[in-house]
């Protein structure tokens, strides 16, 4: 089943939408918490983005620049604002259409149906793991945060995904070094304390402090 993410702050619009897009099959899920919309998105890992342009704290633009960051989910801003300079914007922030308000719901649904028919006739979706603003691409190996992007190599993305797989839980020292080297018996265990601590000075570097926790003598966690 395809997932539909609506940003839209005008809630009758956002619930018609989607109430209409859900008689069609497809899942949805409205977001009302505007100065966290990455979070959503990462959450709901969606197919497909409908997103307006005013919205509170910070515009359509930003969070679509935002998105575009970690992910090439198909993007249609629907607005009022339909001059020829925001819908230039619009694609050049990364938007794919434009659909100006007020619009007919069955037009909207046949442009999200032909945009999800080009979009994933092709391939799936990439999948992504998101803590703390922190956002790890699996299909890339990489790690964005703001305005910062590090390419994570082998060792650092095996060790980041395993603790933001089980963000919250301590992972043991032991199933880390069995990820890494695919045993425990050889390896010396400062090896792996090497490993994250040269980890950590990247996170640290990009503004991702104190991102990964020590518990003594047990292992490590992201909270």
């Amino acid at each position: 089943m395809y997932k539909i993410l609506i940003i839209e702050d005008d809630r009758v619009i956002a619930d018609a939408i989607s109430v209409h897009i859900q008689t069609w099959g497809y899942e949805t899920k409205v977001i009302v918490d505007f100065k966290n919309v990455m979070e959503g998105f990462v959450s709901f890992a969606p197919h497909l983005v409908l997103m307006d342009i005013s919205l509170p704290f910070f515009n359509g633009f930003h969070w679509c620049s935002e998105i575009r960051k970690v992910s090439k989910v198909p993007i249609i801003f629907i607005s009022s604002a339909a001059d020829n300079m925001s819908v230039v914007m619009a694609v050049n922030m990364g938007g794919d259409d434009f659909i100006a308000k007020p619009f007919n719901l069955e037009i909207l649904t046949v442009k999200v149906q032909a945009m999800l028919r080009r979009t994933y006739d092709f391939g799936g979706q990439t999948e992504l793991l998101e803590h703390k603003g922190a956002v790890l691409n699996l299909g890339n190996t990489s790690l964005n945060y703001g305005e910062n992007k590090l390419e994570l190599p082998r060792n650092d993305y095996i060790i980041l995904k395993t603790l933001m797989e089980n963000k919250g839980k301590t992972v043991s020292r032991s199933t880390l070094m069995t990820k890494l080297w695919e045993s425990d018996n050889y390896v010396d265990e400062n090896t792996l304390t090497v490993n994250v601590t040269r980890l950590r000075r990247k996170l640290d570097g990009i503004g991702l402090m104190d991102f990964i926790t020590t518990k003594k003598g047990i292992g490590y966690m992201v909270v």
